[in-house]
């Protein structure tokens, strides 16, 4: 049983990227700059970012900064010029209307998208809880390849035009980010190996929940990927990875064979990517897509319930394994549903179908 603890608020938010290093590393080895120089430049960048740590989101906060409104959102969008000093120029604030760049709009629409899903489905106040105003800066560096969130922000690169387009048009990579703070705020899990494949599992549900709650699709409805729409035309993918059938979201001559097992057989032992966490989150992920699959109907409502009781319920460990987050949802789902109900047993079967077992 992992061991019950609090969830104080984390000191050193994780720099979590959505393209993973693996593909960034394969088009840093390509022979044609033009495949090469971005990838190159994202990796630099975001290495020199991982090093660094910086204080609690919530601390960068005045602490008497208003917040009354907490059940409305409170958006800010920045335009970095194509530079990568941070914040940038304020573009956009909560009560604008339309602007004319397109990817001030679409940070915006997706801000208020992860922020509604979260209010309406579970109750919460934004991403700590308590109505955390939301900031975004679009236009990040030149031709870069990713996007982030720093513990205080969520920051778009443009893209390269060539393998990636503007990393602001699929909802589910900025549902997906602004989770990363939701983790930070509750388990706070440790970004590496299970743990941290836990914490980027995680942000692929729920960037996906945010995605299908947006569309108002139904389990079967949707198409569980991640990052739909931001692969470039002509590359040979779908998406970044896919919850239904990792491993097959891309095989692309540049970006390479997608390499995300689907299962604990195909578990990746690794140093690289502080040991693989968007590697094996396949595994996590599939599991989710198969309680959803399983109970039908709207995936935010009972699977996605269950998930969100185990990540805010003050019981999962910032180390947690994969069979520790297994147990805890088996639990939530019975306390929630009880132990004879089909939320419970799909959950059970959908475990033991990836090859994760409880202790």
């Amino acid at each position: 049983m992992t061991q019950t603890r609090t969830t104080p608020a984390p000191t050193t938010p994780v720099f979590c990227t959505i393209v993973p290093p693996h593909i960034l590393g394969r088009l840093a080895e390509s022979d044609d700059p033009a495949w090469h120089e971005p990838a190159r430049r994202t990796l630099e960048h975001d290495a020199l970012h991982r090093t660094r740590r910086t204080g609690l989101a919530a601390q960068a906060r005045a602490p008497q900064e208003a917040r009354a409104a907490a059940d409305k959102p409170n958006r800010t969008v920045y335009d970095a010029g194509h530079q990568q000093n941070l914040p940038g120029t304020k573009v956009h604030s909560e009560s604008d209307g339309p602007s004319k760049d397109a990817s001030v709009n679409r940070a915006h629409a997706g801000l208020g998208a992860t922020f509604e899903l979260y209010l309406k489905v579970y109750g919460r106040k934004s991403i700590d809880g308590a109505g955390l105003p939301l900031d975004a800066t679009v236009h990040y560096g030149e031709k870069y390849d990713n996007a982030f969130w720093d513990g205080q922000r969520m920051v778009f690169g443009d893209g390269d035009g060539r393998l990636f387009k503007d990393f602001t048009i699929p909802v589910d990579v900025i549902g997906h980010e602004l989770t990363h703070g939701v983790t930070q705020y509750t388990a706070n899990l440790d970004y590496q190996a299970q743990s941290g494949a836990l914490n980027e599992s995680i942000s692929d549900v729920f960037g996906s929940l945010i995605k299908q709650y947006a569309l108002n699709q139904t389990a079967d409805q949707a198409d569980w990927l991640i990052g739909a729409d931001l692969l470039a035309p002509g590359v040979h993918g779908q998406a970044l990875r896919s919850m239904k059938a990792p491993g097959t979201a891309y095989d692309d001559p540049q970006l390479g064979k997608d390499p995300q097992p689907a299962t604990m057989a195909g578990y990746v032992q690794t140093t690289d990517d502080n040991g693989g966490v968007h590697l094996n989150s396949g595994i996590p992920n599939h599991a989710f897509y198969i309680v959803a699959s399983a109970l039908g109907g709207k995936a935010w409502e009972r699977a996605g319930q269950i998930w969100y009781d185990v990540l805010t319920g003050g019981h999962l460990a910032k180390n947690a394994q994969f069979a520790d987050f297994a147990n805890l949802t088996v639990q939530a789902a019975q306390t929630r549903y009880g132990a004879s109900g089909a939320e419970h047993e799909a959950v059970v079967k959908a475990w033991s179908q990836v090859g994760v077992v409880g202790k």
